[in-house]
């Protein structure tokens, strides 16, 4: 049972996050969301709707459970939004790979996963005259919402919170400037980021009815506002939401075992490179096919292991090749 001075405490944070949202929303009019029907982009929807007529982009692929479909048609019929749903096939996938993995300068499967399905959305968004697009990257590095972060001590969480925030990067701002777009991102903001820095972890990671949250202020912050089954919505990663999780299982049906052994061991000798999955297989292919074999530009730079790329000082992951623990 928390005290009256910490309810009291929770209460004006919350007054403050909303007014401070309000403000940086107001001032990115925009066209259209990509709507996931998650916590961060319902509530970018919420206070943006209020201010500006949007269109909703919600992205799925073909035959693959897509929980994002559901909660974004909630969020839209709340909000009284012009939703397009756009269920993508094989064919598309394969048409948006080559383009997805040059912008983004990488063959890691969960960057893919999670960025054909961006780059996608961004095109369709595109295609229904939106060239001004709100997204809810940030929130998950500023807020804690990944669910690794729930069982770390205090200076720990405050440690990688600390680093997650140095480090992010987000594949949406590069892939809507190729199809000459422009994403704005509040959570991004300045005064957003001041005011996630200066919050106190109790306030992201915290129990609700016996389960842990994160995002916890957000959640409390926007209570009454959005529908209970998105405000306590558990984190739900792009590649889980849209479907586009499957894509293991679906390359792995392309290539027969003896292929990918062989390929993988030309490229590792020849190359350099270790090639975890077929997946992984397919996606440095096209990499290699566009933009050569990868090589630290700073070989007195921190590099990853598996594919000879400089990586952030603090990173512990590669961005190439999606090597991790590095």
């Amino acid at each position: 049972m928390e005290g009256k001075n910490f309810i009291s405490h929770l209460n004006m944070l919350c007054v403050e996050f909303n007014t401070l949202m309000e403000s940086v929303i107001k001032n990115n009019i925009s066209e259209g969301i990509l709507l996931s029907g998650g916590l961060d982009t319902s509530i970018i929807a919420s206070v943006a709707s209020n201010f500006m007529s949007l269109k909703a982009i919600t992205v799925g692929f073909q035959n693959a459970p897509a929980p994002d479909l559901e909660y974004a048609s909630l969020m839209a019929k709340k909000l009284e939004l012009k939703h397009f749903i756009h269920i993508f096939d094989e064919n598309e996938l394969y048409e948006a790979l080559p383009k997805v993995i040059k912008i983004t300068a990488s063959f890691d499967p969960m960057e893919i996963r999670n960025s054909v399905v961006i780059y996608i959305g961004l095109r369709i968004a595109k295609e229904n005259g939106v060239h001004i697009i709100l997204t809810g990257d940030g929130a998950d590095e500023l807020f804690a919402g990944y669910s690794f972060l729930f069982g770390l001590e205090k200076e720990k969480l405050d440690f990688e919170l600390k680093r997650l925030s140095e480090i992010m990067m987000f594949s949406t701002t590069p892939l809507a400037k190729a199809l000459e777009m422009d994403a704005k991102i509040p959570f991004l903001d300045a005064k957003i980021q001041k005011f996630a820095r200066n919050l106190d972890s109790d306030f992201k990671i915290h129990k609700e009815n016996g389960q842990i949250y994160g995002k916890w202020i957000l959640r409390k912050a926007y209570e009454g506002i959005l529908p209970s089954s998105i405000l306590w919505r558990v984190k739900t990663p792009i590649e889980i939401g849209s479907g586009s999780t499957i894509l293991p299982e679906f390359f792995k049906r392309k290539l027969r075992d003896t292929e990918f052994l062989d390929k993988k061991k030309k490229y590792y000798e020849e190359d350099g490179i270790t090639i975890r999955d077929k997946e992984h297989l397919f996606y440095y292919e096209i990499y290699k096919s566009i933009l050569g074999i990868p090589r630290p530009t700073d070989p007195d730079e921190k590099t990853c292991p598996q594919c000879n790329s400089n990586v952030h000082q603090r990173a512990t992951y590669c961005r190439t090749c999606g090597a991790y623990p590095i």
